[in-house]
C-alpha cells in the first residue's frame, strides 16, 4: 500500500477502531486515579498529545505525556499510565513503562504486539491489541481511538465520545473531495518552501501531527508554534531570514476569541515579510471533530507534497539507520 491508500482509508480505520474498543475486555481497578500519564513516541505517541488537548478542560485530574525514556517523579500507585507503542518494541516506551511498573502504577497498554504485549500478559495489565504490520503513523486512527476507551474505562472521561467520533467520520466522508482539493492546493502553495504552522492554545497536538507528517511523508523541515505564546517571542523573529517561508494557520471557530484576534493581528505583521499565508479552518461541532478534520487534512497535504517532492512517503531509512546503530550500543 502507498501512504495515500492509508489516508484514503482513515474513516474506515476509525470505524474499525471503535469496534475494537467496544469489544475490548478490560478489568476493573480499585485504585483511585489522581493523574494520567501517556507514554509513547512518534506516530504512536502523538495521539496522547491530541487527547490531552481535547479532554484537559473536561476532566478532574491532570493528564500529561512522556516522549522519553524517563517519567515524571510524581508517578505512583495512583497514576494511570497508558503505554502506546504500535510495534510494541519502542525502546524509550519500554524503559519508561518498566519504571512505571516498579512504582506500582496502574498501567494499560495499546499495541499491535512485540515485547509490550508480552509484558502486558505477564503482568496481567489491561491492554487493547490493534492491527499490526503497517507504518505506525498510518495507524494513528487505531491507537488514538483506544486512548478514549481506556480513559472512559477508568472513569477519567464520561462524555459521549463515540457519538463525536461518528459525527467526525460522517463529516470527513461528506467533505472528502473538498478536503483533498484544498490539501492539494496548499501543497502546491508550500512546495519548495519551509512551512511554518501556527495554532491557538489547545490545538498544539494537531499542529505537531501535521509537522510530523510533513517531516516523515514529505521529507521536509518545518516548525510550529502556539498562540498566544509565540506573540511574546517568535513574532519578533519575523525580521530576518524570512525568505522561502510559507505560513499556515490551523484554526477553529471554537478557539478563544482573543487568540483568534491575535492570529489576525499576527497576519498583519507577517504579511510584511511574506504573502504566502494560509488560513485552514476546521469543520465540526466538537473539539474531537475539529481535530479529526485537521488531522485528515494535514495528512493529505503531506501526501500531495511528497508527490511534488518526488519522494517515497513510506520510506524511513534514516530512522531505521538510527535504530540499528542504537541496537549495537
Amino acid at each position: 500500500m502507498k501512504m495515500n491508500d492509508y489516508i484514503e482509508g482513515f474513516t474506515t480505520q476509525l470505524k474499525e477502531a471503535i469496534s475494537i474498543g467496544e469489544k475490548a475486555s478490560l478489568k476493573v481497578s480499585d485504585k483511585k486515579i489522581t493523574n494520567v500519564l501517556i507514554c509513547g513516541l512518534g506516530g504512536s505517541g502523538i495521539g496522547g498529545s491530541i487527547v490531552a488537548d481535547i479532554v484537559s478542560g473536561q476532566i478532574l485530574v491532570p493528564i500529561s505525556y512522556s516522549k522519553d525514556y524517563s517519567i515524571p517523579n510524581y508517578v505512583d500507585e495512583n497514576t494511570l499510565v497508558i503505554g502506546s507503542s504500535y510495534s510494541g518494541n519502542t525502546e524509550e516506551t519500554l524503559e519508561a513503562l518498566d519504571e512505571c511498573l516498579k512504582r506500582k502504577a496502574e498501567v494499560a497498554i495499546i499495541t499491535s504486539g512485540g515485547k509490550l504485549i508480552s509484558i502486558a500478559k505477564k503482568n496481567n495489565l489491561n491492554h487493547i491489541v490493534i492491527p499490526g504490520g503497517n507504518p505506525p503513523r498510518a495507524m494513528f486512527a487505531y491507537s488514538f481511538t483506544q486512548l478514549f476507551f481506556i480513559l472512559k474505562h477508568y472513569k477519567i472521561i464520561n462524555s459521549d465520545f463515540i457519538n463525536n467520533f461518528i459525527k467526525g467520520i460522517n463529516l470527513l466522508d461528506k467533505e472528502k473531495e473538498n478536503i483533498k482539493q484544498q490539501a492539494k492546493d496548499l501543497a502546491k502553495k508550500i512546495f519548495k518552501k519551509t512551512p511554518v504552522i501556527y495554532v491557538a492554545n489547545g490545538g498544539e497536538g494537531v499542529a505537531i501531527r501535521f509537522r510530523q507528517q510533513l517531516n516523515e511523508n514529505s521529507k521536509v523541515l518545518c516548525w510550529h508554534h502556539v498562540v498566544p505564546e509565540m506573540n511574546h517571542n517568535e513574532l519578533l523573529g519575523w525580521r530576518t531570514n524570512t525568505e522561502n517561508l510559507a505560513v499556515i494557520y490551523l484554526r477553529n471557530k471554537s478557539d478563544y476569541i482573543r487568540n483568534q484576534k491575535r492570529m489576525d493581528i499576527n497576519k498583519e505583521v507577517i504579511s510584511k515579510y511574506t504573502d504566502n499565508i494560509s488560513d485552514i479552518w476546521s469543520m465540526g461541532d466538537s473539539a474531537l471533530e475539529n481535530s479529526l478534520y485537521l488531522i485528515n487534512f494535514g495528512d493529505w497535504v503531506s501526501w500531495y507534497l511528497s508527490e511534488l517532492n518526488n519522494v517515497d512517503a513510506i520510506e524511513i531509512d534514516v530512522i531505521n539507520f538510527l535504530k540499528d546503530k542504537l541496537s549495537k550500543f
